[in-house]
């Protein structure tokens, strides 16, 4: 897909949930997808899984509004993503671009690199 040119300002980390009820349907879930990427987000991991509904409930109970629940919510998500490498590493090449999106694998990565592979 063609590259974009990103603002220099600095990215954030954000976590996004798919519920169930959009993923069991395909269009719905193809609209989700392209609302994320015309809206200019990036995707840097993205994965799927099913949960069972202890599992829905323990994280909803600890979830709050914050930096740090974010990157405890990520951890627990993708343990094998290291914010600090992400935010030292990939982030200054995401922020200054050209990136570019790789519908094989669903995510973003710096334009001239064969992205991060699997999360």
């Amino acid at each position: 897909m063609t590259s974009i040119l990103r603002n220099p300002q600095a990215l954030q980390l954000t976590l996004a949930l798919i519920k169930p009820d959009a993923v069991a349907h395909p269009l719905i879930l193809e609209a989700v997808h392209q609302q994320i990427l015309s809206n200019k987000f990036l995707i840097i991991r993205m994965r799927e899984l099913l949960w069972r509904k202890e599992d829905c409930q323990k994280f909803y109970k600890e979830h709050e509004d914050s930096v740090v629940s974010a990157s405890r919510e990520i951890a627990a998500f993708f343990p094998d993503f290291s914010e600090q490498r992400w935010y030292e590493e990939e982030e200054p090449q995401l922020r200054c671009g050209p990136v570019r999106y790789s519908p094989e694998g669903g995510i973003h990565c710096a334009a001239g690199t064969g992205g991060l592979g699997p999360a």
